[in-house]
């Protein structure tokens, strides 16, 4: 663990991995998760066929981050992923929520505090962790501006949205603006918690997606109401243009109008006006 969080891995991916190592040895029949040979991974990748293609691809990489880790510390003295073929990652799209839905859910009664997490969600495209460690330290009304610690720890000022300005001023200017329950004093919620909490206004509302749509909907608006890739990018805090781009999708919208569109009489037209 201690391993992982020296290279900067989140909290949250550093426990996933290690509850996916668990179920990986506790699934494994007659070895040890650390002897494991490689028909044993691919049996046990196989056998799980409700996983998506992503989950699939997801939980190799853990596999092979582990098995590095004992082949570099000499606990074993083979890494038996190099003889695996890494599973694709399907492409992905963007699943914003749609604008009627995102509606429904920002006039819903819930408390502020819910209502704060769905605008920074979907006015500032955070994540669920990002949403989680946001403290009034962070926020800057004059600008105005607000501070995010991302993925991989990528530190970014974002122009913080008028509406935000406003929730600015009824949150702590000081501290977690969602401090974690009486268990855990000092720290903020956790993220899951967070994610749960924007799930279930959504499902009360009808609202399709998840709560990661609502950061789906913030780069997908962006790009239809004329900003360009570059600031997308930056907005979102990709790494590379290349992850941004799958916000460019042609809505299905605009393809059915193009479809319609098509005349394929037109020769007709331009024949009658020669």
């Amino acid at each position: 663990m201690l391993w992982q969080l020296a290279a900067r891995l989140s909290e949250q991916t550093v426990s996933e991995r290690l509850r996916v190592i668990a179920q990986f040895a506790e699934e494994l029949p007659g070895t040890t998760a650390a002897a494991a040979q490689p028909l044993d991974i691919v049996r046990w990748l196989a056998r799980h066929r409700e996983w998506s293609a992503s989950t699939a691809a997801t939980y190799y990489s853990y596999l092979r981050a582990w098995f590095t880790w004992l082949n570099v510390m000499d606990y074993r003295g083979d890494n038996p992923m190099v003889k695996l073929a890494a599973p694709r990652y399907p492409e992905r799209v963007p699943r914003p929520v749609g604008d009627n839905d995102l509606l429904r859910i920002l006039t819903a009664p819930m408390h502020h505090r819910t209502r704060v997490m769905i605008l920074l969600a979907s006015l500032e495209g955070f994540r669920v962790s990002e949403v989680a460690r946001t403290r009034g330290e962070d926020i800057d009304v004059k600008t105005p501006r607000i501070y995010v610690i991302g993925k991989n720890g990528k530190r970014s000022w974002l122009p913080l949205h008028p509406l935000l300005v406003d929730a600015a001023a009824t949150m702590p200017a000081r501290g977690w603006w969602f401090p974690a329950n009486s268990r855990r004093p000092g720290d903020h919620v956790h993220p899951k918690s967070v994610s749960d909490i924007i799930g279930g206004v959504m499902r009360r509302v009808g609202a399709r997606g998840t709560p990661h749509s609502l950061r789906h909907w913030y780069g997908t608006t962006l790009l239809e109401d004329g900003a360009d890739l570059r600031t997308v990018q930056e907005l979102l805090r990709h790494k590379s243009v290349a992850t941004t781009q799958i916000y460019t999708h042609v809505p299905d919208e605009r393809r059915h109008s193009a479809v319609q569109r098509l005349n394929p009489f037109r020769g007709t037209d331009r024949n009658s006006a020669a």
